[in-house]
């Protein structure tokens, strides 16, 4: 991949005609249109089943349409109408999603906000629509959202999940979903014509979800996607074989990423999909395993964390295992990377994987819940090659995607018999693609969305005068089709030297290594590259442990020589593949991770580059003066909203 930003004239690639009739598939005309079908020919097929007290619990379409209509009922009672943003908090639970679906049958929409957003953030998340009623999983969600009630005057209505903890809760306001059922029950029984009426009511150009931009420049945007929006790239992705009707689909992810939203809601409803939900965040790897989805979705480091976790495991296991994999493991993967670069495997070494299939993969995919997976998919942010190659020789069938919020997540992705490492596969069918003079990624689709919620300024420079909408990230097309991703054309720097780059690529190019968690690349208008490191706190402990090197916290970790000479090898592997002019000189391991509650990152991961070039200004300095040492204070902010400030002596180390 080059690691420099060209101009290029202007280029279009479409992935094909309408995606709908690619896919050989009925158009809903909206998700509740989905639901009714679904309910009305498949009314015993299970749509979801959640894990409950370790007993999983079942819900068939016909159940899961009498329980949104029902709750549907009770929200009218309650004063939702038509075009209200209602906020929605907590994690994966069937009967959030439910909620989340009654809305849409009212013509109103949820904003979903990730669960470990602080008290303090959250009026950054509820003044879109300015949301007078809320959505919450548990005790810790309605505190937040008293707390913001306090501060704000609303929501004056919380709905919560989970009674437990609040029996003694005397705030006005305060409804379970329960109540909420039972109510709508009575009312569906009591009003002739009221279920038809409410079934019928979602139009297509009506927003389904209110999502917010990953806020790396400030206050998140909202981004609010139409069910038209929604339907349109699933079947797109439907279209190239990446969703089938029926797939067993496994929901964990937060619920306020596009994806989760896009995979959950929108495909489950459109293709009929069986929903699995674990009993929660801790139980996640445990319940993959029983539930076995046919189709899987994970960020790239949560596949970099499941590849550590193999590594661990065959580290512990027992002899024979060990060199079981350590023998066939290696020749799987130079089968796999001679079959990407397009050579056909010989007999020998298609016997020596059928071995290793019975021998080594096939126990491992079913240790990790992947054995039925026909499936995989990464996406979000660059994927490390080494990982990416781990799990396709493996037999895990990986590939990346890419998309926005904006776009529904669903623009380009690789497909079977074409995937190359540096690129995300080329545009869906149903989507065109072009790339601007200045490099920059261009689509149209009927999954983009129509502009930023109540803002205009913003919608009017995300769109071309002729009405591509403007991804922000650079890249360009191949001959064939392929489309590769440099970064984010605002990103795009000069060193001193005049050499521009886009720091997110070197920094993804680290981040390849699984010792390495987050990391900063500084140098626009300077002479050399410099880095803040983050170490993955996991995978460097794993490593120490096996090297008989004690430490006694993350910050003690991060500052042993040893673990500064693993990093060293990361960064000089890295600097192999740059330009001279680009290699990372100097480097610092902090002695914390950059966190999203600091606001040094966002809750999807991306660096907020602004405030971590701000905020560590004076270790930035002692990078490029030539410090050998430099004593320096990070602030951290707890889950309470409380800041401590952690000091540590920290060493500046040459590459």
């Amino acid at each position: 991949m080059n690691d420099t930003v060209a101009s290029a004239p202007a280029r279009v690639i479409s992935g094909g005609a309408d995606a709908a009739q690619a896919a050989g598939a009925e158009r809903p005309a909206t998700l509740i249109d989905a639901l009714n079908r679904n309910a009305a020919r498949h009314p015993g097929e299970i749509a979801i089943r959640e894990r409950d007290y370790g007993i999983w619990q079942e819900i068939s379409w016909s159940g899961l349409r009498n329980d949104v209509l029902a709750l549907a009922a009770a929200l009218q009672a309650r004063g939702i109408t038509a075009g209200q943003a209602v906020t929605s908090i907590g994690d994966n639970r069937a009967r959030l999603y439910i909620a989340m679906l009654a809305l849409m049958t009212l013509r109103a929409f949820p904003v979903p906000v990730y669960p470990d957003v602080p008290p303090a953030e959250l009026d950054h998340y509820t003044r879109h629509g300015e949301p007078d009623v809320a959505l919450a999983e548990d005790q810790e969600q309605v505190d937040k959202l008293l707390d913001l009630r306090e501060r704000i005057g609303r929501p004056r209505l919380i709905v919560y999940d989970d009674p437990r903890g609040l029996a003694d809760y005397t705030a006005p306001g305060l409804a379970s979903l329960d109540e909420l059922l039972e109510q709508g029950r009575a009312l569906l029984a009591a009003t002739t014509g009221l279920a038809d009426d409410l079934a019928g009511r979602a139009r297509p150009d009506d927003h389904a979800v209110l999502l917010h931009s990953s806020g790396t420049t400030g206050v998140p945007k909202g981004i609010a996607l139409t069910h038209a929006n929604i339907i349109s790239g699933v079947l797109n992705a439907r279209a190239c074989g990446h969703f089938e009707v029926g797939d067993r689909h496994y929901a964990y992810l937060p619920t306020a990423w596009v994806g989760d939203f896009v995979f959950t809601l929108g495909a489950g409803l459109a293709l009929r999909f069986a929903t699995h939900i674990p009993e929660r965040q801790e139980t996640v790897l445990h319940d993959l395993r029983e539930v076995a989805p046919t189709m899987y979705l994970a960020a790239p480091r949560a596949w970099d964390n499941m590849l550590t976790r193999i590594q661990v495991g065959m580290e512990e296991s027992t002899p024979l295992k060990r060199r079981l994999f350590h023998y066939f493991m290696p020749k799987a993967i130079a089968l796999e990377r001679k079959k990407l670069a397009g050579q056909t495997p010989g007999v020998g070494e298609r016997l020596m994987r059928a071995l290793a299939e019975v021998l080594v993969c096939a126990p491992l995919k079913d240790w990790l819940g992947l054995s039925k997976a026909r499936r995989a998919f990464t996406g979000g942010e660059a994927m490390g090659e080494d990982t990416f190659v781990f799990f396709r020789a493996l037999g895990v069938n990986l590939s990346q995607f890419y998309g926005q919020t904006e776009t529904s997540a669903l623009t380009a992705a690789q497909q079977d018999g074409d995937v190359k490492l540096h690129t995300v596969g080329k545009p869906m069918p149903g989507v065109s693609v072009r790339i601007a003079d200045d490099g920059e990624i261009q689509v149209r689709s009927g999954s983009v969305f129509g502009g930023y919620f109540n803002d205009p300024t913003s919608t009017a420079s995300a769109f071309t005068a002729d009405g591509w909408f403007r991804t922000g990230d650079a890249g360009y097309l191949e001959d064939d089709g392929h489309l590769v991703v440099l970064g984010r054309v605002s990103e795009v720097v000069t060193t001193a030297g005049g050499e521009r780059y886009v720091p997110n690529y070197i920094e993804n190019r680290i981040k390849f290594s699984p010792y390495v968690r987050n990391v900063a690349v500084i140098g626009a208008g300077r002479d050399d590259l410099t880095a803040i490191v983050c170490i993955d706190f996991d995978a460097v402990g794993h490593w120490a442990e096996q090297r008989s090197l004690s430490y006694t916290s993350y910050a003690e970790l991060s500052q042993l020589p040893e673990v500064a000479g693993l990093v060293r090898q990361v960064l000089r592997h890295v600097n192999g593949v740059l330009k001279p002019e680009l290699a990372v000189r100097r480097f610092v391991n902090l002695h914390k991770d950059f966190d999203a509650d600091d606001g040094e990152i966002t809750r999807t991961r991306k660096l907020r580059r602004n405030i971590v070039e701000d905020r560590y200004r004076a270790l930035i300095a002692a990078l490029y003066d030539g410090s050998h040492t430099v004593d320096f204070e990070a602030t951290i902010t707890y889950e309470s909203g409380e800041t401590g400030v952690l000091k540590r002596r920290l060493s500046i180390e040459k590459v």
